[in-house]
Formats: structure tokens, sequence, C-alpha cells
């Protein structure tokens, strides 16, 4: 009997502090005349306990996309996260708002005129910034690699949040955009590897011994000495050209950016070994028929 009246005296004191509990979260901090905005304790903490698990939540989400970006790119992207996540707390706390009764439609109607103006005054500066993110998300193009864009190459110096800064081989900079990424075709020369596969076109006189041109190119390229894997050099027979046969000889560098140094090279001895061996790079040429009537 004794052990009985105990626990009914357990479960009535832990219904009074449950009461309590109630009682306090239960207390209002705000009332508007109407009675229809009521903030209690119970609301504060109810917006606290939600910022704490939206923290949570995004930070985990971070974690995970830049875990395996490089230390520079991580940077970036976690000083674009942080001014997300403030807009993302905004939304948070409009939401608590609403649901104690709060209008927050008047908020979101003048806000919403005045984000479409800034909108569309700053369309491009937001392309240029999430295209910024996919790039170092997307890892397609990273530091020191060779691109090609709107016809201009450039090795790639810094990648920013809005544009790329790109150096050409006459030490020229090239300020990229980023939302041209996602507008244009790029050409990636160093995505496969250093190594690229690089040409020299030349035109030689019909009736030229085709054999000995081709023997005369791969020579011509294999001399070189920044030319890698001798045996991988090729001549292509491009075409039956108006006025010549042309041929292109193709082989791999390990230097593509600074490709038309070696390519001169092989010109020149190409015009050597084509003067020793009699083959002659035509001109164009025209046959003019006059007719007199």
């Amino acid at each position: 009997m004794t052990q009985k009246i105990e626990k009914i005296e357990e479960v009535i004191n832990e219904s009074s502090f449950f009461e309590e509990v109630v009682k306090f979260i239960n207390i209002k901090l705000y009332e508007n005349e109407a009675g229809t905005i009521v903030i209690t304790i119970g609301f504060v903490l109810l917006v606290f306990i939600s910022f704490i698990l939206t923290n949570i939540i995004l930070s985990l989400f971070r974690r995970m996309v830049t875990r395996k970006l490089p230390e520079d790119d991580k940077v970036k992207f976690v000083t674009v996260f942080s001014f997300s996540r403030w807009f993302i707390y905004v939304i948070v706390l409009l939401i608590a708002f609403s649901t104690v009764g709060i209008n927050v439609n008047a908020v979101l109607a003048a806000s919403a005129g005045l984000l479409i103006g800034i909108g569309l005054a700053l369309q491009t500066l937001f392309q240029d910034i999430i295209s910024g993110i996919f790039i170092l998300i997307d890892q397609s193009v990273h530091v020191g690699d060779i691109i090609e864009l709107e016809g201009k190459v450039g090795r790639v110096d810094e990648i920013k949040l809005r544009t790329t800064r790109a150096v050409t081989v006459d030490n020229k900079v090239l300020i990229i955009p980023n939302h041209l990424y996602l507008t244009n075709s790029l050409y990636n020369w160093t995505q496969n590897g250093t190594t690229t596969r690089e040409s020299v076109s030349v035109g030689v006189a019909y009736g030229s011994d085709v054999q000995l041109v081709k023997k005369l190119l791969i020579e011509a390229a294999n001399s070189h000495p920044q030319v890698l894997n001798k045996l991988e050099t090729k001549v292509q027979f491009v075409d039956f050209g108006d006025s010549s046969l042309n041929f292109k000889v193709v082989f791999t560098l390990a230097d593509s950016f600074n490709a038309r140094i070696p390519q001169s090279d092989i010109r020149f001895e190409i015009d050597r070994l084509f003067r020793e061996n009699n083959i002659s790079i035509p001109f164009p040429q025209r046959d003019i028929h006059i007719i007199k009537k």
C-alpha cells in the first residue's frame, strides 16, 4: 500500500512539473490589442531551436560540398555560402512570424518589387556569381589549365567568384566573366593532361613525290627537341587543293601553351629539307583565258 502511495505521489509530482513547464512556455511576452498576435516564451524557444537546426543542416551541407575542393576554392565557396546563410535565416524568421499570426505578406510584397528591380539591374552580376559557384563545385576549370574561349587562349591564373583571370601567350591578361562558361563552348586544352597534339600544315606542288614529302615532314617534326613520342608523329594527306597537295604533320608537345615556338622551328626545318630535295611550295595560280571576238 505504501509503495502505491509513493508511485501516485511521483506521478503527481511529474504532472505538476509538466504543468509548470507548460505554464512557463505559455507566458506571453507580447500581445496586440486585437489578440491576433501573441508572442510567448515557447515561440522564442521555437525560433531559437529552428535557427540551431538550420545552422547544423547548413554546416553539414557546406562540409559535404567543400570536402573535395582545393583550399583556395574552399575559402571562396565559404565566403559566398556565408552570404547565402543570412538569406536562409531571414526566410526561417519570416516563416516563424507567419505561424504566430504576423502578416508577412506586406513585407514580401514590398520586398518583391525591390528585389525584381535589383535583380534586373544586377542580372549579369548574379549570373557571374552563380557561374563562379558552379565552376568551384564542378571543378571543370582549375588554376593552371589552358583554356580557349571565344577564340582567345590563356592559362588560368586565378578563379574568382565573378571573373576568371587568364594570361595569354603574349603575357596579356584576360578578364573573363564567369557567365561566359555557361553560354559558350569552353575548350580545356589540359583537362586530359599536359601533353597535346599539335600540327603544321603545308602544301606542295602537283607532281611531287608524296612519299618523300611524308618522310621529310616526319623528319622535320622529330628533329625538334620538344616533340615527344617520336613514333606517334603522323602525316595526313589532307586534300587536293586548287594549286597544291595539302599535308599536315601531327606531333605531340608537352607545353601546348607555347606551341607556336616549336611550330615555327619545324616550319623552318621543313623549308630547308624541301629546298634540299627539290620539293616546291607553290603559290596560288590561276589560268586566264582571253577570248578575242
